[in-house]
């Protein structure tokens, strides 16, 4: 046998592959598994191999039409958007009651689909069906403005679902950032078509089954598969789509930005990051070696919200690198399938190359203290060591573009001012994360991070309560809480005049005779109301 096939089967006899697999994953349009029209489809890759394990239909515009007039004909006609809130919101807690239920089977085929190691992928599931209750709980719960003038004026906010969402999801935590759209999008009264990422495809095919046993009607959800050059655009540039909900890269969203344009369409957009992790030297730096291991190895690096750049209080500058390459090493990276495993295989040979890339750019930028290439033992697949780069310079790439892998880069400051600078100095404003035992300095320096996040002392555990967004080039509006409600209905003014209308005249009086000018009634009917 060659190197490479001797390689393969190595690989091949240490992976774990579920049963049940399918042989072929459809759309799910109106109810029903289907094919794309012109019946193209496109491979999918395992990580472990990077060979093809199954194909999926490959969605273009044609079956964004289909799926799109299936959900605006549930939209229109169909009971979703009328029935009440409790109603709804029975069903989502029927379908966090499933997700939960298979949390083990979706854990499996989310690991095995995108290298998430095992474990993490539990934890993703789990996150799924809060997602729902969340939601099924806050719709119910909800509330709308009132605002009274007694005896004269009562105003109130009325809220309607907005018609057909469309929801791009990326490939890290499939499963789990599709719910976080599903979820609301479904409790406010509208339809969806969702469009997952292609590298990623395995577990949002189980949706459909879900959401038919939990008793959504027919054409309410719809999935159409494919590369975003095809059905991603045509789903922005569908008419008949007002709002769109996408998770990726920055320079995406910029495209869908373009498109969405011409049709005025609601857009709520989560892009990159290069979030700072900015340790003082008072902090408890064992927390915080912690924390911030966990905050970009996690997830195989494969998060928005990573804290990929490591700002250490010169002071305790070398003792935290130290501490920080020598745990680096230790993190455990294996097959997804193994409980052991702590940083999986990279999603795909492209986002593989690319991380690969920036580790030798790294090597000539920074000196590298951890890692620094494929780990010993894996020499097929996806797999990176844990990368750590200290004395990185602001200006360097791996400090300024958003890597998306398990590298990380350290650098010292020796002023607070520094910090900021620092922590501020690039283009994304996702999260941030600052680490101090002084309370005046941890309240006014987040306040003073560009970022949508702050997390004091803390790692990124989030209240679903809370608005989740960025700034700069890490996103447009926000979701999360009351600002999902916000995004995916419209808020209509109702005015209802209690006393007499306050109506000005026009065309009835008669200045030769002495009567009030419509200007004068104007000026009295304005002067009542604000009184």
């Amino acid at each position: 046998m060659t190197d490479t096939a001797t390689d393969t089967a190595a690989a091949l006899s240490t992976r774990h592959v579920p049963d049940g697999l399918p042989e072929r994953i459809q759309h799910y349009i109106d109810g029903a598994f289907v094919d794309s029209v012109d019946g193209d489809t496109f491979d999918v890759l395992d990580p472990v191999t990077n060979e093809t394990y199954v194909r999926a239909a490959a969605g273009k515009k044609a079956d964004i039409d289909r799926a799109v007039a299936a959900a605006r004909r549930a939209f229109t006609e169909g009971p979703w958007p009328r029935m009440l809130p409790r109603e709804r919101s029975r069903v989502l807690h029927r379908i966090a009651d499933i997700v939960e239920s298979r949390d083990a089977r979706l854990a499996e085929l989310e690991s095995f689909d995108s290298g998430l190691p095992i474990t993490q992928a539990l934890g993703q599931a789990r996150r799924a069906a809060e997602n729902f209750r969340f939601f099924a709980d806050l719709i119910v719960a909800q509330t709308d403005d009132a605002f009274k003038v007694p005896g004269r004026q009562m105003n109130y906010v009325n809220r309607k679902p907005i018609g057909v969402a469309g929801l791009i999801t990326p490939w890290n935590t499939p499963f789990m950032l599709e719910s976080w759209k599903l979820g609301p999008a479904l409790a406010t009264g509208n339809t969806v078509v969702l469009k997952p990422a292609e590298f990623t495809p395995l577990s949002a095919s189980l949706w459909a089954g879900i959401f038919e046993e939990a008793g959504l009607p027919q054409g309410v959800f719809n999935l159409v598969n494919g590369l975003g050059e095809d059905a991603g655009d045509a789903l922005v540039k569908h008419p008949d789509v007002p709002l769109i909900s996408f998770t990726g890269e920055s320079r995406t969203g910029q495209i869908i930005f373009g498109n969405a344009a011409p049709f005025l369409k609601g857009l709520s957009m989560e892009l990159g990051g290069k979030s700072p992790a900015v340790v003082f030297a008072d902090a408890d730096l064992e927390a915080a070696i912690d924390a911030t291991i966990f905050g970009v190895f996690s997830l195989n690096g494969e998060r928005c919200t990573a804290g990929s750049r490591i700002l250490v209080e010169r002071s305790v500058y070398d003792e935290f690198v130290e501490r920080y390459a020598a745990q680096a090493e230790r993190v455990v990276v294996g097959y997804p399938h193994d409980p052991k495993t702590e940083v999986g295989a990279l999603v795909h040979p492209e986002h593989y190359d690319k991380v690969v890339s920036y580790i030798e750019i790294g090597k000539s930028e920074a000196r590298l203290v951890a890692g620094g290439g494929r780990p010993e033992g894996f020499e097929t697949g996806n797999f990176v060591r844990p990368t750590v780069f200290a004395d990185v310079a602001p200006d360097a790439r791996i400090f300024q573009e958003e890597i998306f892998g398990p590298v990380v880069a350290i650098t010292p400051f020796d002023t607070d001012e520094e910090a900021l600078e620092l922590a501020n100095g690039v283009k994304y404003g996702l999260a941030a994360y600052v680490w101090t035992n002084d309370l005046k300095r941890a309240h006014n320096f987040s306040q003073a991070i560009e970022a949508g996040m702050v997390w004091l002392n803390s790692n990124n555990v989030r209240d679903l309560r809370t608005p989740f967004g960025g700034v700069k080039a890490s996103g447009l509006g926000h979701e999360g809480g009351y600002r999902s409600i916000d995004f995916y209905t419209d808020q209509q003014a109702v005015h209802i005049t209690l006393g007499p209308a306050h109506n000005p005249t026009f065309g009835k009086a008669d200045p030769s005779a002495g009567a009030r000018t419509p200007a004068a009634e104007q000026t009295d009917a304005a002067e009542k109301l604000q009184a």
